[in-house]
């Protein structure tokens, strides 16, 4: 079946359930010779691991990557790279009360009208768990990307109604510096710090909230990218809209944009250093579906977690009213761990365009 596997040259292919045994992925078409770096593969999972900090899902994970296949002696081979990451704190317990009931705004009810049957245990395919295969995965398009000179920079730009100035984003490594020193993983230290408070605030009052990751890439070549169906801000808004509570996209100026006219709209051209640029850039790095060179830029929107530490009235699956309790070990916002989840998506979609460019140019 179709809806497991992402990307074309640069393929990945996600499995496992949230209180499974292990999730995991297979990455195809990672081109041979590719510095692979266990601490950094390590290190982006940590990120994205539950039980990170007081405003996160206290599940205990430590999502240890065990690389299967696909290396040998710290490189890659250019064949299937398969990744295991054990699970460790599964409370299948949690879930009991749930069993015949429809959890609001949940994968509940359809997976049980698509399949016929369904893992209440956490979601089981549906849980936000399998993200981690997806992190994993995109370090290593990382890795690949960075010999090519491109960096990928996200970051918490708002949270609720609270909403993060405009970063200044000429230097990537000092923003990621003090995006890492905080654990809403907002650049703006002020803003941050609101966020937290905020945060705390509804975990406390048994709710949840949603929030925005603002996404830069830099440094991909002009020219990546389909003009018609495979525009790479398509490619992009469909990965950025198959992770978990995804509920919006906008790329460049987005819908901000709709409210200009052409002349304040249009990105002029001009020379720097005898390098084509735009003056301005609200087409966020991309024109008629094919990157320009200029900074690709995007915010993703998430809803709130759907569960909640109160009562509410569902259905069982007799069609049944009935109320349904909020149980278990879940964030009350998602976008600090999210962020990482971002940028993996990113990395995996700009990898396979790169690897599609430079079959065009052989």
């Amino acid at each position: 079946m179709a809806g497991n596997s992402f990307g074309e040259l640069f393929r990945i292919t996600t499995f496992g359930e949230s209180h499974g045994k292990a999730i995991g992925v297979i990455v195809d078409g990672c081109p041979p010779n590719i510095q692979i770096d266990e601490e950094f593969i390590q290190s982006e999972l940590d990120k994205r691991k539950p039980g990170q900090s007081k405003i996160t899902t206290q599940r205990k994970e430590s999502d240890t990557a065990q690389i299967l296949s696909g290396t040998f002696e710290g490189k890659s081979t250019g064949t299937p790279i398969a990744i295991l990451i054990p699970n460790e704190d599964q409370r299948s317990k949690d879930y009991s009360h749930i069993a015949d009931k429809y959890r609001p705004s949940h994968a509940d009810y359809t997976y049980q009208m698509k399949y016929g049957i369904r893992d209440y245990r956490g979601g089981g395919r549906s849980s936000a768990r399998e993200t981690a295969a997806r992190v994993a995965a995109g370090a290593i398009a990382k890795l690949f990307l960075k010999q090519h000179g491109i960096e990928i920079f996200a970051h918490v730009s708002g949270v609720g109604e609270i909403e993060s100035p405009n970063v200044d984003t000429a230097d990537l490594k000092n923003l990621l510096e003090i995006r890492e020193s905080n654990i809403v993983r907002c650049a703006d230290p002020a803003t941050a710090n609101e966020m937290i408070s905020f945060i705390e605030k509804i975990r406390k009052n048994g709710d949840t909230v949603g929030g925005r990751i603002f996404t830069i890439i830099r440094g991909v070549p002009a020219g990546l990218g389909e003009p018609v169906f495979d525009k790479l801000h398509a490619e992009l808004g469909k990965a950025m809209l198959s992770i978990n509570a995804v509920h919006g996209f906008e790329y460049g100026s987005g819908f901000e944009g709709s409210k200009m006219r052409g002349s304040e709209h249009n990105d002029i051209f001009t020379t720097e250093n005898g390098k084509v640029v735009t003056k301005t850039n609200f087409s966020g790095g991309i024109q008629g579906g094919i990157s320009n060179g200029m900074d690709i830029t995007f915010k993703v929107a998430f809803k709130p977690v759907a569960t909640i530490m109160r009562d509410q009235t569902t259905l069982n699956q007799q069609g049944e009213e009935t109320t349904i309790s909020g149980k278990g070990r879940h964030d009350p916002c998602v976008v600090p761990r999210a962020v990482i989840i971002v940028e993996a998506m990113a990395a995996l979609v700009i990898a396979d365009y790169l690897l599609k460019q430079k079959a065009y140019l052989v």
